[in-house]
């Protein structure tokens, strides 16, 4: 990829696209109250543990990750890897504070399904957008990626971003066991959808949409 197609409008444009659609599906998760996605259920277990923020405890983590990402898979690495890293935690953070805090929404069993929904359908989306972008991916993205480079391609992608999300979810329930946390705050049907379809869904999506939109460009 030549310099000024890795700086391309359009690339920019599917990057922040992507990491927006993400962090508010993430946000949308955490409103269900359905169970957090994957990653965030680890997260959001940790950082209860920890006493932390959400958003810095992600922050944290992604850096974490991201030094064996530089040692394994350094080309998963470019601006959408520091976008995704500083700003899907915060983003998700803001969603909750304006639908709760500003807007007040109670957020009735309806709405909830609602906002189940659009982070189940939409969170592949995002992924699969800025994955195509090529400007960098978040290093917990990343993960699924080194498996299929470690399994020399015979677990696929779809399977190895399920492997990583199951696992996710493992560490996250453990640390909400530890501290005593409301385990319905992050484990539900919500968590279950995200561990077994984002890998699938974010396949579909990067194929179907994204790499076309791409070749457009």
């Amino acid at each position: 990829m030549t310099r000024q197609e890795t700086f391309s409008p359009g690339r920019w444009g599917m990057m922040i696209a992507g990491i927006l659609f993400i962090g508010v599906c993430v946000g949308a998760y955490r409103l269900s109250r359905f169970g957090a996605d994957a990653f965030t259920c680890m997260n959001l277990g940790i950082s209860g543990f920890l006493g932390m923020s959400f958003g810095t405890w992600q922050l944290i983590m992604n850096l974490a990750i991201l030094a064996v990402v530089a040692w394994k898979a350094r080309g998963c690495i470019g601006p959408g890897t520091v976008a995704n890293m500083v700003g899907v935690g915060y983003l998700a953070d803001f969603t909750c504070w304006i639908v709760l805090d500003v807007l007040r929404v109670e957020m009735t069993l309806p709405l909830r399904v609602g906002a189940l929904v659009v982070g189940s359908a939409l969170v592949g989306l995002g992924v699969a957008l800025y994955m195509a972008a090529e400007m960098g991916i978040s290093p917990y993205d990343s993960v699924g990626l080194i498996i299929v480079d470690m399994t020399g391609g015979r677990i696929p992608f779809r399977w190895a971003r399920v492997l990583s999300d199951v696992t996710a979810v493992s560490v996250g329930v453990i640390f909400c066991l530890l501290s005593g946390g409301n385990m319905g705050m992050i484990l539900g049907v919500g968590t279950i959808c995200s561990a077994l379809l984002n890998g699938p869904l974010i396949q579909f999506f990067k194929t179907r949409a994204a790499e076309p939109m791409m070749r457009k460009q």
